[in-house]
């Protein structure tokens, strides 16, 4: 499909059309219209514009219809799906888009009244008995990006096997002619509007995992500064929070109104510290004993605690560790750990949850990068009785206890990360107290991500030959270090499915993933090592990625 097609369609509105004809670079034109955004397991994600590679209502009623032709093939009786979205630009109109092309395939719609963080989506479509859900987001990426995610009826996202057969279809679909949409009008008949009543649902499952009231009851004049980032936790965290028992909040007021352009941060994304410059003023003057920010979704939490008066960063594979520790620690003291305890964590996440596990006899288990890998294992779990899922985490600010939903849930993490605060400050302590605890007894774990970016119309092939560049000239050393082994996940192995990913394991226990993004034009190095003290992990993490690093932007 061509600009001109665009141009010549009666289907494409006037507003659309002139921005396609102020177009005057070449190269831009080829990059907007070189294929389809590629449906992937995290459905669509790209920046908003016109063409056929762009995030616009065209491309979204286009996505629609090939899931909904997926769904009636699975000819199930009165089949539902809900839709959500977040606070970014154009994510209603969007969703209200969606709900117009599944009512005119024959499908009843549950609609949100307005955003709502992607994990009550989630919830949402297993409470509701849905077929699946869509979530208009691209969860934490910069303001010209949206997304599309799809949810099945488990409530993790799709499988890589169903979002194939969507992208199949996508393909085999004209975007104009074979794509059937009502007005919104008369899709009114068959969508119900869930409203703030809904939300009193998820947020008990939310406040169910809790695991000592007491220790709130005790600590509920806690500081605890709270941004959203613009984002749709606005409105729902600090009502958990305040539900919980905890009665000093304090938000961040420039930053709770709800803007797809994220006026105050660079980047809305609470694994960037600098999102949280005005959150620390304000927590300085409250000497408020943490901040909390979540993402333009709310799926993602990130955390800075106040150290002796000095606000530190703490990591997503830092928060997930004081979050494991804590919740096996209460556990195993209240006498209610199971005995076929298990945690699950993807492969680029830190092995000191290992360590932790190992310490209080649970299991853990290692998935592919993407919490729709951990929702799979919670419902084979479930399925075969082999383990009791505890909790899940990633090391991109990911996290998850309960089965109430399967995806990442920033509500649920802010309320016991709160909890966990809580216990600390009964015995004097902080988070970064604790944190420093769980290096003490089992060594100073270091993680370091790298992105190496790709630019131009042909990033995707930029990326796939680097990494057949690193599968043909195998790498043998780093940094002095000998590699003891590189799996290739390719083909799968370990019992999970096929994924294009290398997994170094060096001479020292040294780890190195590399693996191209899903969701952006850029291939992620993951680094991890662990050492004794702090400076000497810091040290050899920096020294790895510089060597790794080298080696890719030779063959770039």
């Amino acid at each position: 499909m061509t600009i001109k097609t665009w141009l010549d369609s009666s289907v494409v509105d006037e507003k659309t059309k002139e921005e396609l004809r102020a177009l005057t670079n070449e190269e831009e034109i080829e990059d907007r219209f070189a294929g389809l955004l590629e449906f992937g397991t995290g459905g669509l994600r790209g920046t908003i514009g016109a063409g056929t590679r762009r995030m616009n209502i065209y491309t979204v009623r286009h996505a629609t219809q090939a899931l909904a032709d997926l769904i009636n093939s699975k000819k199930v009786d009165d089949a539902k799906v809900v839709i959500a979205h977040d606070s970014r630009n154009f994510s209603r109109e969007f969703a209200e888009e969606a709900a117009c092309v599944l009512v005119a395939n024959g499908l009843d719609v549950y609609l949100f009244d307005e955003l709502r963080p992607t994990p009550e989506l989630s919830f949402a479509v297993t409470d509701l008995g849905c077929i699946a859900g869509i979530d208009i987001t691209a969860s934490h990426n910069p303001k010209e990006y949206n997304g599309y995610k799809v949810y099945w009826d488990d409530g993790a996202q799709l499988s890589p096997e169903n979002a194939d057969v969507v992208f199949a279809q996508m393909k085999e679909t004209d975007m104009f002619d074979e794509v059937k949409t009502v007005c919104m009008c008369k899709a009114k008949e068959h969508i119900t509007v869930l409203d703030k009543e809904y939300d009193e649902r998820y947020l008990a499952n939310v406040l169910e995992q809790r695991i000592d009231d007491d220790l709130i009851k005790k600590q509920s004049d806690m500081c605890i500064v709270y941004t959203p980032f613009h984002g749709a936790g606005y409105r729902l965290v600090p009502e958990v929070l305040r539900r919980a028992g905890f009665k000093n909040i304090v938000t961040v007021p420039e930053q709770m109104v709800l803007d797809g352009n994220f006026p105050t941060v660079k980047s809305p994304n609470p694994e960037n510290p600098e999102g949280f410059a005005r959150a620390i003023e304000i927590a300085k003057e409250h000497h408020a004993d943490l901040i909390i920010g979540t993402d333009p979704d709310a799926d993602r939490m990130g955390l800075i605690v106040n150290a002796n008066g000095e606000y530190k960063i703490i990591t997503g594979n830092q928060i997930g560790c004081l979050l494991l520790d804590y919740i096996l620690r209460s556990r195993k003291a209240l006498g209610n750990l199971p005995a076929n305890a298990c945690a699950v964590k993807t492969i680029v996440t830190t092995e000191l949850a290992a360590k932790i596990c190992a310490k209080y006899g649970a299991s853990i288990v290692n998935v592919l990068t993407g919490f729709k890998f951990i929702g799979e294992k919670m419902n084979q779990f479930k399925e075969t009785g082999s383990h009791t899922f505890i909790f899940g985490f990633e090391e991109s600010y990911g996290f998850l206890a309960g089965d109430y939903a399967h995806d990442k849930d920033s509500v649920f993490a802010s309320l016991l990360i709160s909890e966990a605060a809580a216990y600390y400050a009964e015995q004097g302590k902080t988070l970064w107290d604790a944190l420093v605890a769980l290096f003490e007894e089992h060594g100073t774990f270091v993680e370091k991500t790298i992105n190496i970016q790709m630019t131009g119309f042909d990033a995707l092939e930029k990326m796939q030959k680097l990494m057949a560049d690193l599968r043909s000239n195998p790498i043998t050393e780093l940094a002095g270090l000998k590699i003891l082994e590189c799996k290739d996940y390719l083909n799968g192995i370990d019992g999970l499915p096929p994924s294009n990913v290398l997994y170094y394991t060096l001479e020292d226990g040294s780890v190195l993933v590399i693996r191209p993004s899903g969701t952006e034009p850029k291939v992620k190095l993951y680094v991890m090592v662990s050492a004794n003290d702090k400076p000497t992990a810091e040290a050899k993490a920096e020294s790895l990625g510089k060597a790794f690093t080298a080696i890719t932007d030779a063959a770039v």
